[in-house]
């Protein structure tokens, strides 16, 4: 029987530190990733294919010219060939799903729904991978997200059919997260990044084709080429997150993002932050620094 070479994350307080540190830097990418998405499909008025594709494009071609072409059909074999093709189908639905919500919503509406990603990620860790949670730390993923209803305050007028995209959205990328913990133990990251880039480059690219438009001017084509930096090396940091600590610990510091949505909000599309932001900010650090002090009482065998 196929054996994984590493079977458990190596949770000792320095790495768990780092690979919280590395999260908190991953969601941010990917919030400025949705931020230029927003910008290039709502602003623009770009495709949605397009764009989708153009971020795996760019970021497939980053990661050739970083791992070397040469590189290429070594990081090709894996292990684990059906778990990276339906990983990689995850994270394209996912960004598929969340592209096209952020069309048609607001960019703080949009991600209100994304942040209930952590949540699932953590119950879903103990049947997927082992990985159970005490009473406790889901109470702190739970306050969490009460952080982020604090600064969203939500209160939908009228539904709109982009809720469900976000709602797909959701589902898909804690699927993602799981299988990407899981495939940690058996590829590579550099592997497990090719596989995300190349699958939805190679996926995407009819629909892309059919629906092309040319970028106007260089300054376009620049923003286009980024969601290829953005995406690409958010997710990198993430994988190597997930090989240094569980999905429970680090989930809750992916709030972190919300953060950096609001500042994007602010400077691109206009959204003053408010006290609220503040307050539930503190709510959501508050969660994350409790969750971190549980999981060493834990492991000191403290009840």
């Amino acid at each position: 029987m196929d054996k994984p070479v590493i079977v458990k994350p190596d949770v000792l307080p320095t790495n768990r530190l780092l690979a919280i540190g590395l999260v908190m830097l991953a969601v941010t990418m990917f919030a400025c990733l949705d931020g230029t998405a927003k910008y290039l499909v709502s602003v623009l008025q770009l495709p949605v294919g397009q764009v989708v594709w153009m971020r795996f494009f760019s970021h497939l071609v980053l990661a050739v010219l970083a791992f070397g072409l040469v590189s290429v059909p070594r990081l090709l074999r894996t292990r684990k060939l059906a778990h990276q093709l339906i990983r990689s189908v995850l994270m394209m639905l996912s960004t598929l799903f969340s592209v096209t919500a952020l069309r048609y919503l607001r960019l703080d509406q949009t991600t209100t729904i994304l942040f209930l990603t952590p949540l699932v990620v953590a119950l879903l860790a103990g049947p997927f991978l082992g990985e159970w949670v005490g009473w406790r730390r889901l109470l702190a993923i739970v306050t969490g997200f009460v952080g982020v209803l604090v600064i969203i305050r939500p209160g939908f007028a009228a539904f709109h059919p982009a809720f469900l995209l976000a709602l797909g959205c959701v589902l898909s990328y804690s699927l993602y997260i799981l299988l990407t913990r899981y495939l940690a133990a058996y590829d590579t990251s550099e592997v497990t990044l090719l596989y995300s880039t190349l699958v939805g480059t190679v996926l995407l690219a009819p629909w892309a084709m059919v629906e092309w438009t040319w970028p106007a001017d260089a300054f376009t084509w620049i923003v286009l080429i980024s969601l290829g930096f953005w995406g690409g090396l958010g997710h990198y940091l993430l994988i190597i997150a997930h090989r240094w600590a569980p999905a429970p610990t680090i989930a809750p510091f992916t709030y972190v993002q919300l953060i950096a949505v609001t500042v994007i909000g602010y400077l691109v599309f206009g959204d003053l932050p408010d006290v609220w932001t503040a307050v539930g900010s503190a709510i959501i650090v508050a969660s994350g620094i409790y969750l971190l002090r549980r999981e060493q009482a834990v492991e000191s065998g403290r009840s």
